[in-house]
């Protein structure tokens, strides 16, 4: 039998979602309610959405759906409302996808983070842990994890199945580190959510090209993960060559992201699947690399700025700046460029015909 869903709803009244989310009932439909006797128990795409369940516009690509909607309440901007149906509650927000967001977090609080997958709490009798680690209370570590000397593992983590946490490694508090996921010479501060496949700290690339081939360079640095991090599943992040591999506060990596040595990664930036860097680049706070980017080693990025996808950056940039191509051009240039192409191909296309 196929499971409808993986994740169990909790069931809340509109009056909680308001209160949660900061949204407002409109006048659509039945919204002139005051929310505390109407409950949603699901959410829903707002195509296919039925009663009992939340939904929300963002796109006005789905002005058609939302028309026709049968969801017991969405989430929308004010300027949508007179399209709301009538059985349906408007929820206004001025950034719906943001409140809607809110909203799952608080039905679906389970798929927040990785969740335990062998049911156990504590420690398990099948998890090594060594004698000189240090474990706060309230701490789940699964089957096969192991926890080597001297690590320390901070109150309210979870230690999924067959993870493996260095020596010395230092854990903060409310931390999950996902099923067969690594992390070695590593500081990680709190709330941090690292998926599953994930591996920190091995070494850097570090080679020096001789007359007898290619000599290794030890690397003898950390990763410092900073508060509220969120590392995507199957991403690599080395260690620092004689400094720091550093992840900002707040950051937000897609999975298959490759962080290499000595690279600093501001706070709130986001990297998209895919995406790489170099050794020794820096990031700037709120950057975005979008998917497939590539970074060379030793530029900044400046704070804001944006990458596009696929991509390839081999000079510094300045805050704010976005960019597209290979090599990487500011985007508008690249987007004229490309037009004045498809005209011209279209063009030579006519001639030939």
């Amino acid at each position: 039998m196929t499971a409808a869903s993986f994740f169990h709803p909790v069931t809340l009244s509109i009056a909680e979602i308001c209160a949660h989310t900061g949204a407002s009932l409109g006048n659509g439909g039945s919204g002139e309610k005051s929310g505390d006797d109407i409950f949603v128990q699901m959410a829903s795409p707002i195509a296919t959405a039925i009663s009992g369940s939340i939904t929300f516009l963002d796109n006005p690509k789905f002005i058609d759906a939302l028309v026709e909607t049968k969801a017991t309440a969405v989430i929308l901007e004010e300027k949508h409302l007179d399209k709301v149906p009538s059985s349906t509650i408007a929820l206004i927000h001025p950034k719906p996808y943001e409140a809607y967001g809110k909203a799952l977090s608080l039905m679906y609080p389970t798929a927040m983070k990785p969740m335990p997958v062998t049911s156990e709490t504590g420690i398990s009798k099948q998890a090594y842990v060594d004698d000189t680690a240090q474990v706060e209370g309230d701490v789940i570590i699964e089957a096969n994890a192991v926890i080597g000397a001297g690590a320390s593992i901070g109150r309210g983590c979870h230690i999924l199945a067959g993870a493996v946490i260095g020596r010395d490694v230092q854990i903060g508090r409310n931390t999950t580190i996902g099923t067969n996921a690594s992390v070695s010479y590593a500081l990680l501060g709190d709330n941090v959510i690292v998926h599953n496949g994930t591996q920190i700290g091995q070494d850097g690339f570090g080679f020096a090209i001789g007359t007898d081939g290619l000599g290794k360079i030890p690397q003898i640095g950390r990763v410092i993960i900073q508060d509220d991090v969120e590392i995507g599943a199957n991403c690599t992040i080395d260690r620092g060559t004689n400094g720091d591999t550093i992840v900002g506060q707040g950051t937000k990596m897609d999975n298959l992201v490759h962080i290499a040595h000595n690279c600093v990664i501001g706070r709130h930036c986001m990297l998209i699947a895919m995406s790489g860097m170099a050794g020794s680049v820096t990031l700037e706070d709120y950057v975005v690399v979008a998917a497939q980017a590539g970074i060379v080693g030793h530029v900044t990025i400046g704070a804001g700025a944006q990458i596009g996808g696929g991509s390839g950056v081999f000079n510094s940039l300045k805050a704010g700046e976005k960019v597209l191509g290979y090599p990487a051009i500011p985007a508008k240039t690249w987007m004229k460029e490309a037009a004045k192409l498809r005209i011209a191909a279209k063009k030579d296309n006519n001639k030939s015909g």
